[in-house]
């Protein structure tokens, strides 16, 4: 069976993920009060609907509590909206509920009102691109949840030579090597302790949020 989403909210960020879920062959309901991007998420979610999602009736009528995954994507313009929503998808027994907030005082209110999962998606964006401004190196970034995340480095000059052994990068940065990307075929290398790098190779790594830039900051 199709997993099945409800996307509540369709600015930018709300579009984005409409579509990657798509993509992915998810079973998605997108929900705005403008006919205009109702009309162009029509084009690839599996249906699409224009009314108020602070509407109780109408929210009812698109089964939460069915869906897999609901998300409430209302921008910056309605927070009071998004809260409302938030409560109402909870109450209405949906099973996961994934909120959009614009500010900390935002998010600590979705999560009362019973927000399994609060996302900014503009500061998270910022911080990892901020990581990419300042350290070339970084190649990207993607966010595990619970800040996590995984990063593709190119291996620093100091660190050519050397092996993960002597590097001891989780003692000293809390980073971990899951993958080696070796310079030059493109071939992965499961890391080992003995695993010597090589300039240009490619480490992917999974750590807490800011510890890469430590590391490229201290080696």
């Amino acid at each position: 069976m199709r997993r099945q989403a409800l996307i509540i909210g369709l600015g930018q960020f709300g579009m984005s993920v409409a579509r990657a879920l798509a993509a992915r062959q998810v079973e998605v309901l997108a929900v705005d009060v403008s006919e205009d991007r109702v009309r162009t998420a029509s084009a690839f979610v599996t249906e699409a609907a224009c009314f108020d999602a602070t509407d109780e009736a109408a929210l009812g009528r698109t089964s939460p509590e069915r869906r897999d995954v609901c998300l409430c994507a209302i921008g910056d313009e309605a927070k009071e909206a998004s809260i409302i929503c938030t409560a109402l998808l909870k109450q209405m027994g949906a099973r996961r509920v994934i909120a959009r907030s614009n500010d900390d005082l935002h998010a600590r209110i979705l999560t009362l009102v019973g927000a399994n999962q609060v996302v900014n998606p503009e500061r998270e964006f910022g911080d990892r691109f901020a990581n990419q401004i300042l350290h070339a190196a970084i190649r990207g970034e993607m966010s595990l949840g619970e800040g996590v995340l995984i990063t593709e480095v190119t291996v620093p000059e100091a660190f050519v030579g050397k092996t993960l052994g002597t590097l001891e990068l989780p003692a000293r940065f809390g980073v971990t090597v899951v993958a080696i990307r070796k310079a030059g075929t493109g071939g992965i290398v499961m890391p080992r302790p003995g695993s010597t790098l090589e300039s240009q190779d490619v480490i992917v790594v999974v750590a807490k949020e800011r510890a890469v830039s430590r590391m490229m900051e201290r080696h």
